[in-house]
């Protein structure tokens, strides 16, 4: 994988074109959203793809859609069935998937025969549609990168899911970082140190099991045990975070503070901390002060985490949390 990821450069993100208002859709339109140019754009920079146009099809053109199997549908022409691009977007698919390697994440275009992620229509022989589909372009995109967070545009309007795919879009600039940089054990280790508590927030199990493979380190392949350790890390924070997981991480850096609270302090953290739960405070308030806590009773364990020190930009992007 190359990277030229700088600290302070935009983070490189494929973007179905259209959502950028370029006019490339089958009528000529675009489906231009100003949430993606005007706030994720501030921190992301975008690579457009619109793949039917990139096979040819031009615009405007006959439209396409899905048909068959949901399991294996092809992408024919609506008003000529003997027009079939599915191979042509499932090869273009696959060679986007070579040549940006070093995209940290990819925002599709919902109900797309092409983009769509989930849920596209997908028209029988006979009888109704199902939207169980999911567009060739992108199922052939993401075999290949599977590990890549990726979302649609129209479930972005979801707080939740939009903070869960902002957060794994940071840990997986972080990663391609760590392969930048040349992967070792020690720095295996090390990133998985930082990002415990993060991964404690979606899922413990997960975070277990992460733990019993970073403890291979010494004894596996690098290359393979990476590649096994992304899969796992990247499907566990797909698993969007809860409050109460959140609550729960948070009491465990109350206890790691024990020792050193007194009866005020800690009954401070822990209102804010019970306020965040019944959603009436945001969890910057308990984090703010947790980190205020550690920097005057330091904790080597505490420092690099993530989950106490994410990245300025991310904490923008996530709302304060």
């Amino acid at each position: 994988m190359t990277s030229s990821h700088g600290h302070d450069s935009r983070i490189r993100i494929g973007i179905s074109s259209c959502l950028l208002g370029q006019k490339v859709r089958y009528d000529g339109n675009h489906q231009h959203d100003s949430f993606l140019t005007g706030t994720l754009g501030r921190f992301f920079e975008w690579v457009p793809v619109c793949p039917e146009v990139a096979i040819g099809l031009g615009v405007p053109r006959p439209p396409i859609r899905l048909t068959g199997s949901p399991a294996k549908p092809r992408a024919v022409g609506i008003e000529d069935p003997d027009i079939d691009v599915t191979e042509k977007l499932a090869a273009y698919g696959r060679k986007q998937a070579r040549v940006l390697d070093d995209i940290s994440g990819y925002i599709f275009k919902s109900k797309s025969p092409s983009c769509g992620l989930e849920r596209v229509k997908v028209y029988p022989f006979a009888g109704a549609p199902a939207k169980r589909g999911r567009g060739i372009y992108a199922d052939a995109f993401l075999a290949a990168q599977p590990w890549l967070p990726a979302e649609e545009e129209g479930r972005l309007g979801d707080p939740r899911l939009r903070e869960n795919f902002i957060e794994r879009v940071f840990v997986y600039r972080r990663w391609q970082e760590l392969l930048a940089r040349g992967l070792t054990a020690g720095r295996l280790v090390e990133f998985h140190a930082r990002h415990k508590l993060t991964l404690m927030a979606h899922d413990v199990e997960a975070c277990r099991a992460l733990d019993r493979l970073v403890a291979q380190a010494g004894s596996r392949r690098p290359k393979a045990l990476a590649r096994d350790y992304i899969s796992r890390l990247m499907a566990a924070l797909q698993r969007p975070a809860t409050p109460a997981r959140h609550a729960k991480v948070l009491m465990h850096l109350v206890g790691r503070l024990k020792e050193n609270l007194n009866a005020a302090d800690k009954a401070e953290l822990l209102e804010l901390i019970h306020a965040y739960r019944r959603g009436e405070a945001l969890r910057l308030a308990p984090v703010t002060l947790l980190r205020h806590h550690f920097r005057r009773r330091p904790d080597r364990d505490i420092a690099g985490q993530t989950y106490l020190h994410p990245d300025p930009r991310e904490l923008r992007l996530r709302g304060g949390l």
